[in-house]
């Protein structure tokens, strides 16, 4: 589903550059999760932006899906991001007059999905992360793992075959980041979707099915 083929990343130039990612390289298989652990500043979101078309590589390259990221123009990465990619962020990232349902569906909104497939699919996907009863209230009234689960929601509407995490579980307590990780679980077995979740947290790591350890930019273990 995703490989990472000796990618390097640098931010400025001389003596001040800063060195993000130097020669990463590593596969992730279809409907694996894998953890990307390492301290603040080994290069964790860099590479996630990089492997999620928000970002380009100064050399290396990735390939998402069977698709060389170099190759598409800026419609092809907005295309990519649209209806391959889910992305969630440690701050949720909800829109606050939105209810739970209308942030689920906007993804589907921006591709013009025909309307009683979107409702469907948000009924649906408000059920998997077990928020069916809260589809009428805004993130403002709801707990930080709940808004977390509709943040998983909406990361799922257009049916993304990656999805990617930037410490998803970084704002929320131990015991409700362990559930959300338990949720990401199991939604990547059963949606059969590929996640590259970056996370610090020994006991989320250990769901995992494989862990890729950054350090200073480089892969130093698998």
């Amino acid at each position: 589903m995703v490989k990472v083929a000796d990618v390097r990343r640098s931010y400025g130039t001389g003596p001040a550059a800063v060195h993000a990612l130097r020669g990463v390289s590593f596969e992730i298989g279809r409907g694996e999760l894998v953890a990307l652990k390492g301290r603040s500043g080994s290069g964790k979101t860099t590479l996630l932006n990089l492997v999620g078309g928000l970002d380009s590589p100064d050399q290396g390259t990735i390939t998402v899906d069977g698709t060389d990221l170099a190759g598409l123009g800026e419609n092809g990465l907005l295309a990519l991001r649209r209806d391959r990619v889910g992305f969630i962020f440690q701050s949720f990232g909800l829109i606050p007059i939105l209810t739970a349902a209308e942030n689920v569906g906007v993804p589907m909104r921006l591709r013009k999905a025909d309307p009683r497939e979107r409702e469907e699919r948000v009924a649906l996907l408000l059920a998997m992360v077990g928020l069916a009863d809260h589809a009428e209230q805004r993130p403002g009234e709801l707990s930080g793992g709940q808004q977390q689960r509709v943040a998983i929601a909406r990361a799922l509407a257009n049916r993304p075959a990656l999805l990617i995490a930037d410490e998803p579980t970084g704002q929320l307590d131990a015991e409700t980041g362990l559930a959300v990780m338990e949720l990401l679980r199991a939604v990547v077995r059963g949606e059969g979707v590929t996640a590259l979740v970056a996370t610090h947290d020994a006991q989320l790591l250990g769901l995992a099915d494989r862990v890729l350890e950054l350090s200073d930019g480089e892969i130093i273990e698998h």
